[in-house]
């Protein structure tokens, strides 16, 4: 399974990492800052459960709740690259 390439191998190469086709200038600059960003989020999430963990009682927290939407974006994208769509 082909995962998410880290945002600086995209950035240095600046092609797909899958067919090494160099991507448009505008394209990587979008793809980065979205990588980027993503980083970022997954980070705070992963920061926020791991205080919510932490709290006495035990909180019990549905994973769907948190992890729907996301998985939702995950699928579409490699939706996307399995039929090479430019949308999903």
């Amino acid at each position: 399974m082909g995962g998410v390439p880290r945002r600086t191998g995209v950035a240095e190469r600046g092609e797909c990492p899958w067919d090494g086709k160099p991507f448009q200038p505008d394209y990587a600059v979008v793809l980065v800052d979205a990588l980027r960003e993503a980083e970022q989020a997954g980070n705070t999430l992963e920061n926020a459960l791991e205080k919510a963990a932490d709290l006495e009682p035990d909180l019990v927290l549905d994973p769907d709740s948190v992890l729907a939407t996301i998985r939702e974006h995950l699928e579409r994208l490699e939706r996307m690259h399995e039929h090479g769509s430019p949308r999903g």
